[in-house]
């Protein structure tokens, strides 16, 4: 604790490293939880240098989602050097490991209170939004021009991951590869014609 409190840090990496100390704690506990006292502690800090980076306990915790899902992002980004439905296949191959090794970080959030708190709504409506875009633009290079109908369907198949991700891990009845092929095959079959997703598929 000492050797912590004589660390000097620039304002940001000792911004940084709260967070990051936030979001470890996040893996064992509901975000809720997450104190301000304990993260203090764990710094080496006092709680009013914590209030210094962070406006409140609530700026705090939203700082976490924030961070959490950047990380999310940046683990499912897109390989442009594989063809479109393999892009499709490694993008959710990494989210389902992502997820797996983050399972209670990932369900506290999305099912627990943050998800009804409005600021935390909007961070986790920003990564939609985010891994939309993703999908969306690479539909020209498959010869799909993107419309209404075609982002809506998008919209609907992300919440469609996240419900079906949710229940496989709380019971996995299925095995991983599963999953991936049923998220990946989800796409074309609610985004795309019949036709179309039979020739993006393979089928």
């Amino acid at each position: 604790m000492e050797g912590a409190k004589r660390t000097r840090l620039s304002p940001q990496e000792r911004r940084a490293q709260l967070i990051d100390l936030g979001v470890r704690m996040l893996a064992g506990r509901p975000l809720e939880q997450i104190s301000v006292e304990d993260i203090a502690d764990q710094a080496g800090v006092s709680r009013g240098l914590l209030f210094h980076y962070f406006a409140s306990k609530h700026d705090f915790h939203v700082e976490i989602v924030r961070h959490t899902s950047a990380e999310m992002l940046a683990r499912t980004a897109p390989d442009p050097n594989l063809e479109p439905i393999e892009i499709l296949r490694d993008v959710m191959a990494s989210y389902v490991d992502y997820v797996s090794e983050n399972r209670d970080t990932y369900v506290s959030l999305l099912r627990g209170t943050a998800s009804g708190d409005p600021e935390m709504r909007e961070v986790f409506e920003q990564t939609r939004a985010a891994m939309a875009s993703r999908v969306i633009e690479q539909l020209p290079t498959l010869g799909i021009a993107p419309n209404p109908r075609i982002e809506l369907s998008v919209r609907g198949w992300i919440a469609f991951v996240e419900e079906a991700t949710i229940s496989w891990l709380r019971d996995p009845r299925i095995a991983r590869d599963e999953l991936i092929e049923l998220l990946v095959s989800a796409l074309p079959a609610v985004a795309l014609s019949t036709d179309m997703a039979a020739a993006l598929l393979g089928g």
